[in-house]
């Protein structure tokens, strides 16, 4: 019998080459992390056994905020559950919010360590990074869409419309980071990812003591507390991001440190993501049977795998010092959909069903068959270190 062979090369001669040539350079001036987040990193690392692959600590961390989506997708699909004015959905257990909180925590901690880990045991390589940023790009959304949970849909919170614009927050923000080293050669570390998180944490672990009635509440001037998220997100990006982004992309230019590529070379990864968010907005914004109020999660899950198998292919090009894809293909389906639930309304729903489907079962293939042919190619294991590592 043969077996149908499903590993598709994704990576070219030219990308394996330059991953051969990549050096990692990253530079992190958050006084959060430098002060607090490294220091506590740097000891748990130490109880971590030398035979433990980095990329198994990454995958693991994020397996937890995997958890943490299906937890909440079952106790509140609809995000109906934390919305006083609809009794007929059951508030979310508290100690589920506890469990949430864990969850996050080893996130963050096994997402912290997994680089030490690598240098510790001499295995760091450009695999780890793709790895942990690649998955990472995924986290962004899971965890995004798991604290809406807190807040509900309806009383003292957003609307699904409004959370959709905050999730795009969030994944225009971690694009950016990664546009930033495509023309600068380096990863500038946010400073609003360790705060983000610790935030998160900090949310959860309040709601599991006093109830996501702990957020109803309004401060003068009609603020609640969704909103009060809602405006902090986007002050955050606006100020500690993006002005900080352009910043140093300018300053490579002036100084000739980065890749001093044209204008449009420049810029040409943001086209994906433009269409990207072109194609979905429009989507949800002229559904005539509304279809971001009938399911939410599904929406927000199917946008957000797209959008990370798209920032890992940015991920790839800036690693490998290759050019950027302008279309990847996985933008012309979900272009159909939406036109095919333009003309048939009535197929809105399971349209976008399809999309998510389609969606995830690309992006796991894409990142499966890009790992297994760097493994080959630098006879390395995934999740196992050789044994002549220390």
């Amino acid at each position: 019998m043969t077996r149908l062979n499903l590993q598709v090369k994704y990576l070219s001669q030219e990308h394996l080459t330059g991953f051969e040539n990549y050096k990692y350079s990253s530079l992190d001036t958050s006084p959060l992390s430098i002060y607090v987040m490294h220091p506590f990193w740097n000891k748990v690392v130490e109880y971590c056994p030398k035979w433990v692959a980095p990329n198994a600590l990454t995958f693991s961390g994020f397996l937890f905020t995997v958890l943490n989506f299906f937890i909440f997708a079952h106790y509140d699909y609809y995000f109906y559950a934390s919305s006083d004015d609809h009794p007929e959905y059951e508030p979310i257990p508290r100690w589920i919010f506890a469990i949430a909180a864990f969850n996050i925590f080893m996130a963050y901690t096994l997402d912290g360590i997994d680089g030490k880990q690598a240098r510790r045991t001499q295995t760091s390589g450009p695999l780890g990074e793709l790895f942990d940023h690649g998955l990472d790009s995924w986290s962004a959304m899971l965890i995004t869409v798991c604290m809406y949970s807190v807040f509900g849909r309806t009383d003292h919170s957003l609307s699904p419309l409004r959370m959709y614009f905050i999730l795009w927050n969030v994944f225009v923000n971690f694009y950016l980071s990664h546009w930033e080293k495509y023309n600068t050669g380096v990863l500038f570390l946010p400073w609003g990812y360790d705060a983000s998180m610790l935030a998160t944490l900090i949310v959860f672990i309040l709601t599991s003591i006093g109830g996501h009635e702990a957020w109803k509440f309004e401060l003068p001037g009609g603020f609640s507390a969704g909103l009060m998220f809602e405006m902090l997100l986007y002050v955050s990006a606006l100020v500690s991001n993006l002005p900080v982004v352009l910043w140093n992309i300018y300053k490579s230019y002036r100084d000739k440190t980065g890749k001093n590529r044209t204008f449009i070379e420049a810029v040409r990864p943001l086209v994906p993501l433009i269409v990207l968010f072109s194609i979905t907005t429009f989507w949800v914004t002229h559904s005539e049977n509304n279809v971001l109020e009938q399911d939410p999660r599904i929406i927000y899950f199917a946008t957000g795998t797209i959008f990370s198998n798209i920032c890992c292919r940015l991920i790839v090009s800036q690693m490998s010092n290759i050019r950027c894809e302008i279309l990847p293909w996985i933008l012309f389906p979900v272009a159909g959909a939406a036109l095919f639930s333009h003309i048939l309304p009535q197929y809105d729903l399971q349209t976008m069903y399809i999309v998510a489907i389609v969606a995830l079962a690309a992006h796991i293939h894409y990142g499966t068959c890009v790992v297994r042919q760097m493994c080959y190619h630098f006879r390395i294991n995934t999740f196992r270190i050789r044994e002549h590592s220390e």
